[in-house]
Order: C-alpha cells, then structure tokens, then sequence
C-alpha cells in the first residue's frame, strides 16, 4: 500500500514537471512565423496562440539576454 502512494507521488510531480521543460529553438522560430503571419493577415491564427507565441518570444529573448555563450558556446560579449 505503501509503494502505490509513493509510485503516485512520483507520477504526479513528473507530470506536474513536463509543461516546465524548455522549448527548442524550433518552436521559437515557428511562433516567430506565427506572429509575422498575423501582423499581415488579421485571420491567419487565433488569439490563444498568438498569446501564447509572444510569451514565447518574450521568454526566449530574456534567456538569450542572461546567457553569456551562443548554442556552440563561443561568448557573446
């Protein structure tokens, strides 16, 4: 009885871990493209996932701003 409530705690805070994962760069450009889309065409996304692409970039930009290397980690400044 004991390993079922321990094995339960262990699912929940993985799955409660998962959405906290960082995004590849990928996902970055993807909603770049998203947004540019939008800016030009009014019905070319909708308003729930331009919301959630611009937090993106916004999340994105201020990671870039605290890392000190690229992604082949050569220095920045």
């Amino acid at each position: 009885m004991m390993a079922m409530r321990v094995a339960c705690i262990v699912a929940a805070l993985v799955v409660g871990a998962l959405p906290a994962r960082a995004e590849d760069r990928s996902v970055l450009v993807n909603c770049k493209a998203i947004v540019e889309r939008a800016s030009k065409d009014a019905h070319a996304a909708r308003e729930a996932e331009l919301t959630r692409c611009r937090q993106l970039i916004r999340e994105w930009a201020l990671r870039d701003a605290r890392m000190a290397v690229d992604e082949e980690g050569k220095p920045l400044r």
